[in-house]
């Protein structure tokens, strides 16, 4: 398989493997009869899977798993377990108890799905055109997390039924990945020996470290959007009158709207630089969750099309990040310093996650999501100090633990200096 092909089937193995993330969010109302749960109940049916995720994703970062191992193995086997997950969920609980370990590890498994697709994207994409490469993958990542909502709002499945189809999916990814995926020339050569230090010595540096707080000011908001959405537009006046059913119109706006901001923030990240893309992003999204309650009493068409620019926007920097840091860290560790970089970022989606619906208790959907805002706002001064960030950053000169950065320029912002770097250059495959 060529490039692209190859970049096309890890995006799709992206969309089928991580249909079981959301799987149970999306049942949510069902389950609140069923099982009798409140909104304090509902979260942990999300937050579990962001802790599992958190504490794969540190032991995979800790283990250096995603510089060691073969990637498209790791990438199925993480598919596969998860979907196991999915299915003994299905077909064997019924109570929140049991249902939470079960999510937890599903996470845990997810953790070799996400991070491991970056890292196998990367390796097929050269330095300029990484940022549409990073884009399509969390386009991918974007269809397959809200598939479940399109899953339960066009056909009549019971919840159990919604769950199945999605670890179906899951399973189908883990074959796909055995069978086709290939780590690409563009990879560096394997981490010789574990470096679980780099988590933390990443961030002694400017660059690694501006890209990671800018993704965690993203983060903030995204999770906590994508799981509480449906309950935002369920309480506006227009509920009864979107396009289908407030499952439908999740998956138009985040999902289908979603992608296509994520491929047309890879397209800006590659065209007008890494960080002004972000930042264009992250201000937007921002600005969106401060007029969020604006909609509240707003007409049909004004909610959807609302939505579907904010679905754009929360995930259209989302890759730039990923591109961002797998430029500027050592690149015998690109998968350590992707894993840690979304291991943290998910522990933050935990906190806003159960606030979300804590304030709402308080004060009502309306306003719920002014939570979220300073999220985003955040992020953007972090790229902004990315982007004027041009001189050699702190420790230059001196080779840290893990090797040595690039430091104070981004590909597709300036032009790359071509000198050899120990372990290789994952841009190059040398």
């Amino acid at each position: 398989m060529n490039a692209g092909m190859q970049r096309c089937a890890i995006a799709a193995v992206q969309v089928l493997g991580l249909a079981v993330w959301f799987s149970m969010s999306a049942v949510v109302p069902t389950l609140r009869s069923e099982w009798g749960l409140d909104s304090a109940d509902a979260v942990w049916l999300t937050a579990s899977v962001q802790l599992g995720f958190v504490a794969g994703a540190l032991t995979s970062a800790a283990l250096t798993l995603a510089d060691r191992l073969p990637p498209q193995r790791l990438l199925a086997g993480g598919a596969a377990a998860a979907a196991v997950c999915t299915v003994l969920l299905a077909v064997s609980v019924d109570q929140l108890a049991a249902a939470v370990p079960l999510r937890f590890v599903t996470g845990v498994c997810l953790a070799g799905v996400y991070p491991v697709g970056m890292k196998l994207m990367a390796s097929w994409a050269h330095g300029a055109a990484r940022g549409k490469s990073m884009g399509l993958l969390i386009a991918a990542l974007t269809l397959g997390s809200t598939l479940p909502h399109l899953i339960a709002g066009v056909g009549s499945l019971p919840w159990r039924g919604v769950l199945l189809v999605a670890a179906a999916a899951g399973l189908l990814a883990s074959f796909l990945a055995l069978a086709f995926i290939r780590v690409g020339p563009h990879a560096a050569p394997a981490a010789p020996t574990r470096n679980p230090r780099y988590a933390l010595t990443m961030f002694t540096q400017r660059g690694p470290r501006s890209a990671n707080l800018g993704y965690f000011g993203h983060m903030w908001e995204l999770y906590a959007l994508w799981t509480w959405i449906p309950a935002f537009l369920a309480a506006t006046d227009s509920a009864r009158h979107l396009p289908g059913s407030v499952e439908v119109t999740v998956f138009l706006t985040m999902g289908v709207g979603g992608a296509i901001g994520c491929l047309l923030g890879g397209w800006g990240a590659d065209r007008f630089g890494r960080p002004p893309a972000a930042m264009a992003a992250l201000l937007t999204s921002g600005l969106c969750c401060l007029l969020s309650p604006l909609l509240v009493h707003s007409p049909p068409a004004l909610v959807v099309a609302f939505c579907a620019l904010w679905g754009a926007a929360v995930i259209a920097d989302s890759g730039v990040f990923s591109t961002s840091l797998s430029e500027v860290a050592d690149s015998r560790y690109i998968g350590t310093a992707l894993t840690a970089q979304t291991a943290i970022g998910f522990a933050l989606t935990v906190v806003s996650i159960q606030l979300t619906p804590l304030l709402a208790d308080a004060v009502g959907w309306r306003y719920a999501f002014l939570l979220l805002g300073p999220g985003p706002l955040a992020g953007a001064l972090a790229m902004r100090a990315l982007r004027t960030g041009n001189g050699p950053a702190e420790g230059a000169g001196r080779k840290p633990v893990g090797g040595d950065h690039r430091h104070g320029h981004l590909a597709g912002r300036c032009p790359q200096r071509r000198r050899p770097r120990q372990g290789g250059d994952i841009r190059r495959g040398a």
